[in-house]
């Protein structure tokens, strides 16, 4: 028996759809153990915050698929823009040519951040634009004749990616690539006295080998949920202004209005040197990340020798599909009450996922944005807990030892109370 079939039994075949069955043992799924772990739901479409299944089930979204589905699923002024676009040009490269949606989406974000951040580089991926963000980090350096800044320092508990650079800077997630990529800092959030002391004191120490700071504004992600205060990212930005290094803030998950203003580093009154954008960028309709550098990292690249030019071009970069999509998207921000939506969200969410705070085995109930943790001491059985949401009508989907809800910032007051019961009522019930 075959790995992909050992993992279908206890399903009946009869509610699969022909295309499952005869296309799951072809495709390897992220982050699974695919001997062991549940087979993955098959979708037959989606519409707001509901996912709808083959076999007829609705659920309610928890996680707007991973965080990009900010206005919900199929909202149809995207939908139109990718239609009209696809009638005139789905892609064309973006090496000495470009197109409307790709220059118009660029000054749109010039605009909306804060500061000098208004050189924007295009790619397909959070990934990748980690992966440029560092790139342009290093380059800045050698471009200047200084060719010892060649390392960065990221936080513990921080997640930036999945390709070899950023999971050189991850924390989180990537424990068994230790001793293979380059060694980076990893070290404590500079949150307290002393924490604070040991990150100056480790720049000051490597202030000439130090390229770059790497961090997630306000919430680390993937790493747990973790938040951390603008006081943090102010003492990062001082120590980076003091020692010469540029500051990159990772803003791929908290982008887009999900933590409560439209970017972290805005709500922390605090610019980064580098910037990167992705998830929400398409409101959840195709793959676009953008990597957005101050006038002066720019400045260090502009030169009379070809040598000096950023050597990246992803093939699909500013694809123009993509493209429509996100302004699209920023046309909703601009037009409908996100940020107010947001607000409402954060109250029920506080309100909602109290009932979890004193049940057996929670350690902590946080909220912040459109952002609902519950933090768990310990989840022994990951797979069933998942599959009990999935019982309750709810796709939630808990790792490590947290469950969270990061729902489309459109959802339904109705929904979101039902997102936010289905927690609490499943959590009742320790037996995972």
């Amino acid at each position: 028996m075959s790995g992909t079939a050992s993992g279908l039994r206890g399903l009946d075949q009869a509610d699969h759809p022909g295309w499952y069955d005869a296309g799951l043992a072809h495709v390897w799924l992220p982050y699974s153990q695919m001997k062991t772990a549940s087979p993955p739901l098959a979708v037959a479409r989606t519409e707001a915050s509901r996912i709808v299944l083959a076999d007829g089930r609705v659920l309610i979204d928890g996680i707007a698929s991973w965080w990009t589905a900010c206005h919900g699923y199929n909202h149809p002024h995207i939908r139109a823009a990718v239609k009209r676009q696809l009638d005139v040009m789905p892609h064309v490269m973006f090496g000495g040519l470009v197109h409307e949606q790709a220059l118009t989406l660029a000054r749109r974000l010039a605009a909306l951040l804060p500061g000098d951040l208004d050189r924007v580089f295009f790619s397909d991926s959070g990934s990748v634009a980690v992966e440029v963000a560092m790139k342009m980090a290093l380059q800045y350096w050698t471009n200047q004749g200084i060719g010892t800044r060649r390392r960065f320092v990221a936080f513990k508990g921080g997640y930036h990616g999945d390709t070899a650079g950023a999971m050189a800077v991850s924390d989180a997630m990537h424990g068994h690539v230790r001793g293979v990529l380059p060694e980076q800092e990893i070290v404590d959030l500079p949150r307290d006295e002393a924490s604070t002391e040991a990150f100056e004191r480790l720049l000051e120490r490597h202030s000439d080998e130090i390229a770059g700071i790497i961090v997630e504004p306000l919430v680390q992600g993937a790493g747990g949920m973790r938040f951390h205060d603008a006081d943090v990212l102010r003492r990062i930005r001082a120590a980076a202004d003091r020692t010469r290094c540029l500051l990159i803030f990772d803003e791929i998950f908290t982008g887009f209005g999900r933590t409560g203003t439209m970017f972290a580093c805005e709500g922390a009154g605090v610019v980064p040197d580098i910037l990167t954008l992705s998830k929400a960028l398409t409101g959840g309709t195709l793959p676009l990340a953008a990597t957005i550098a101050r006038r002066k990292v720019f400045d260090a690249f502009w030169s009379d020798d070809p040598a000096h030019a950023l050597m990246h071009g992803p093939t699909y970069m500013a694809n123009a599909l993509a493209c429509a999509a996100a302004n699209a998207s920023l046309d909703l921000f601009e037009q409908e009450p996100r940020l107010d939506q947001v607000r409402a969200i954060a109250a029920a969410l506080a309100h909602g996922l109290e009932a979890c705070r004193g049940l057996p085995g929670v350690a902590d109930v946080r909220v912040t944005g459109a952002i609902g943790v519950v933090e768990l001491e310990r989840i022994g059985d990951l797979d069933r807990l998942r599959r009990r949401f999935i019982e309750a009508g709810v796709f939630v989907r808990p790792f490590g030892n947290i469950v969270y809800l990061t729902p489309a910032l459109t959802i339904e007051a109705e929904d979101l109370a039902k997102l936010t019961s289905a927690v609490a009522e499943v959590l009742r019930d320790p037996s995972f």
